[in-house]
């Protein structure tokens, strides 16, 4: 049920939801700075570091 959750919000903002699940870290810049190249990019980034195991 927490997955679902954070992939929801990385429709919205994926660099909160990798935070969220990575901590504060590299993999959040990357996020944050896909999303300001475009939003696609980064909810594909953030649903990806999000699901993977």
């Amino acid at each position: 049920m927490f997955k679902v959750l954070l992939v929801l919000l990385c429709l919205v903002l994926p660099w909160l939801a990798v935070l969220i699940k990575q901590g504060p870290s590299l993999k959040v810049l990357w996020a944050f700075l896909l999303q300001l190249l475009g939003h696609v990019p980064g909810v594909i980034y953030g649903i990806y570091q999000v699901v993977k195991d």
